[in-house]
């Protein structure tokens, strides 16, 4: 009788728990990059020396603000958490994670439903425990709490700074700012004089830009604009332009009346005499009634704000080429080749229907981030979830090109 052996299979070896960890300092000062460097120094080692977890790296923001959008690196963690690449996160705090509460608990409950877990050192919280969601929803709320607290108080220091005629640090080219002191930098200011000068003998703007590039000097043409109108070449300061809209954003806004500003006279010493300054101004309104240009629709396109040259980093924007109406056509061009010319940067105008053809063959819109124009007939697409998708594209013949009634006005030529 023939003997039977069960041969048992041998156990799977155990799976390791993927885990990652999250780091957020508030700003680039080098204190600030030193202690982002040992969070991520001290990650690693916790991570790497744990029984039964398999490290998959620190992702570190140096950001401004506690907000999704703000912090690639969290943006490429949440990436990965989606591809299925995280089972654990640890960060230090409920802080450092997010300091809006329908942030965190939106991004807790995301994860959370992806089976990822979140671990907050300093609260001892699992997200992924029974009463994690209860705690973070009580903590969080402390936090922003506290969050706004502390950027009122900072507002109201720098207000009352303005009001007694102090300035805060701001960078203007010509000047050297150390505490309250302006010192004139004598190369920059000459170039400042040289900008009024050519704009008071009828130079326009992109016509001073091309100029100064010329002698291997880079301003923006808004950097150029707002250099005209600034009161400091007079020697004066007008205080609190602008103001910080809310503590989660930290986005600046313009004021326009919402606060008081204060003018502090002569103030340091001045670049541009008062009657130089005050042409200048007369003639950007001049100009400016002369012209009366339609405002800037932005955002109007879907594609805003998404391309980027690959050659000179700069971004595309939409516009018509072409001056014969039947010639018309709507394309996408490098903001750099479009106004200051192809020497400095030689990318090629895409056909909007071309780039719409090819976000469609990429993938489409959805998850889209961005699209890279490396060289030309060649685009990237970057999605959320990490795909890249390479293609090339070709101007259509000339022929393809034609519409019917371009044929039939061929065809009676011809007959004539």
């Amino acid at each position: 009788m023939p003997k039977i052996t069960k041969i048992q299979a041998p156990a799977p070896p155990p799976s390791l728990t993927r885990a990652a960890a999250y780091s957020r300092v508030s700003d680039g000062k080098d204190a600030m990059l030193h202690s982002l460097s040992a969070q991520v120094s001290y990650y690693s080692a916790l991570i790497q020396s744990t029984p039964g977890w398999q490290y998959i790296g620190t992702y570190a923001d140096a950001a401004l603000t506690g907000t999704k959008e703000d912090r690639p690196e969290f943006q490429r963690l949440l990436r990965d958490c989606r591809a299925g690449k995280i089972d654990v996160v640890l960060t230090k705090s409920i802080s450092r994670f997010a300091r809006n509460t329908v942030t965190l608990l939106e991004t807790v409950r995301e994860l959370k439903s992806l089976g990822v877990d979140i671990f907050f050192q300093e609260q001892n919280i699992h997200t992924m425990s029974g009463d994690g969601e209860l705690m973070l929803t009580v903590l969080a709320s402390y936090a922003q709490a506290e969050s706004l607290s502390v950027s009122e108080n900072c507002n109201w220091r720098i207000r009352k700074q303005f009001a007694e005629g102090k300035p805060t640090h701001s960078r203007a080219y010509g000047y050297l700012q150390e505490g309250e002191t302006f010192t004139i930098i004598p190369e920059e200011a000459a170039v400042v004089r040289q900008i009024f000068v050519d704009y008071l003998s009828g130079m326009g703007i992109l016509a001073i830009q091309k100029k100064l590039l010329e002698q291997g000097i880079n301003f923006s043409k808004n950097g150029l604009a707002g250099l005209l109108r600034n009161e400091k070449y007079t020697g004066d300061l007008r205080l609190q332009k602008t103001y910080t809209q809310d503590h989660l954003s930290k986005r600046k806004v313009k004021n326009i009346g919402q606060l008081p500003q204060y003018l502090v006279s002569n103030n340091h010493p001045a670049i541009i005499d008062r009657a130089t300054f005050d042409a200048v101004k007369a003639e950007i309104a001049r100009r400016a009634a002369a012209h009366k240009l339609a405002p800037l629709n932005w955002g109007k396109y879907e594609l805003t704000g998404k391309i980027r040259c690959g050659i000179c980093g700069a971004p595309f924007g939409h516009k018509i080429a072409g001056s014969a109406p039947k010639y018309k056509k709507a394309v996408w061009s490098c903001h750099t080749y479009n106004t200051i010319g192809k020497a400095h940067c030689a990318s090629q105008q895409i056909p909007d229907d071309i780039l719409q053809a090819k976000v469609a063959e990429a993938g489409g819109m959805e998850g889209l981030m961005e699209i890279l124009v490396p060289g030309h007939f060649q685009l990237i697409f970057a999605y959320e979830d990490g795909r890249r998708v390479d293609l090339t594209w070709r101007h259509p013949s000339r022929r393809d090109s034609w519409t019917p009634e371009m044929k039939d006005e061929a065809r009676r030529r011809n007959l004539k």
